[in-house]
C-alpha cells in the first residue's frame, strides 16, 4: 500500500485518544475529513464549548519545541516586515509565539479554515494582549483556504510558511490528498525566491522527500530544494522538519 494511503499514525491516534474519550462523536468524522471545513468548525465548537476557558490546542507541541528551527529563518529584511504566515493555525500558540519572540519586524498571519478555530484566536489575543519583542510586529487572524493562497497574497510575497502538522492532516484524510499537493504549489506559488517553507511532520522521510519533490517539481517552472532534519522524539514518536525552499527551473 502507498504510504501515503496510510491511516492516522501513532503519534496522531495518541494525539486524539484523549480528546476522543470526552468527544466520542467526532472519532469518525476528524479521522476521515480532516480536509472539510465543516470538521474542523465542528472540533473547535465543541472542544470551546466543553472546556469553558480558553485553552492552546496544539497539535504534536509547542513553540518551545521547534523554536530553534524558526528563530534562525527570522533576519532583517530588505521590506520593513518580515511576512510569516502560520498556515493552519487552529487554536495554537505558535504564530503568536513568533510575534512575541521575534526581533526583527514580522508580520504574522495566523490562518486557518475553520472561522471558529479564527473567532476563538482573536477574542483570546483581545482579551489578553500580547507584547511584540520588536514594537513594529503585527499579528493577524484569518479565515483562510490553504489550496487558495494566491488569493490573499499576490506571488513571491511571502518569507516564511510554517505548517505543523496542516499536510498530514489533508494526507491522510479520505478526500484530502490532492489538497495537500495544491497546498504545497500554492506555498511554493506565493513564496519570495529566498523564502522558506517548514513542514513539522512525524511523516519518515522516505516517504515525505519523495512526496515532496515529485509534487513540487513543475517541468519548465518550479522545483523544490528539500532538507530534512530530526526533530526529537515526543511520547514515543519521532518528528521531522522538512525545510522546502524554491527553486526556479531553468
Amino acid at each position: 500500500m502507498s504510504p501515503f494511503l496510510k491511516p492516522l499514525t501513532l503519534s496522531s491516534r495518541r494525539l486524539l485518544a484523549a480528546y476522543i474519550r470526552r468527544h466520542s462523536s467526532l472519532i469518525t468524522e476528524l479521522i476521515e475529513n480532516m480536509d472539510k471545513k465543516a470538521t474542523w468548525d465542528h472540533f473547535y465548537t465543541e472542544n470551546s464549548s466543553r472546556t469553558g476557558t480558553f485553552k492552546n490546542f496544539e497539535w504534536f507541541f509547542n513553540f518551545a519545541s521547534v523554536q530553534d528551527f524558526i528563530m534562525p529563518l527570522l533576519q532583517s529584511h530588505p521590506d520593513s516586515l518580515m511576512h510569516i504566515l502560520d498556515m493552519g493555525c487552529g487554536t495554537s500558540s505558535l504564530g503568536p509565539s513568533v510575534y512575541s519572540h521575534s526581533p526583527i519586524p514580522v508580520h504574522v498571519t495566523c490562518a486557518d479554515i475553520s472561522s471558529v478555530a479564527v473567532r476563538l484566536m482573536q477574542q483570546h489575543i483581545q482579551a489578553n494582549p500580547l507584547q511584540p519583542h520588536n514594537l513594529s510586529s503585527q499579528l493577524e487572524f484569518v479565515e483562510l483556504d490553504c489550496t487558495q493562497l494566491d488569493k490573499h497574497y499576490s506571488c513571491g510575497s511571502v518569507d516564511l510558511i510554517i505548517d505543523k502538522g496542516t499536510t498530514d492532516a489533508l494526507l491522510r484524510s479520505k478526500e484530502g490528498k490532492g489538497k495537500a499537493g495544491l497546498v504545497l504549489k500554492q506555498c511554493l506559488k506565493v513564496l519570495r525566491w529566498s523564502g522558506s517553507l517548514l513542514q513539522f511532520s512525524d511523516e519518515d522521510p522516505d516517504s515525505r522527500l519523495l512526496w515532496l519533490e515529485m509534487v513540487a517539481w513543475d517541468p519548465g517552472q518550479m522545483a523544490a530544494n528539500v532538507v530534512v532534519q530530526e526533530v526529537g522524539e515526543l511520547r514515543g514518536v519521532c518528528y521531522y522538519c522538512y525545510h522546502v525552499t524554491p527553486r526556479p527551473v531553468v
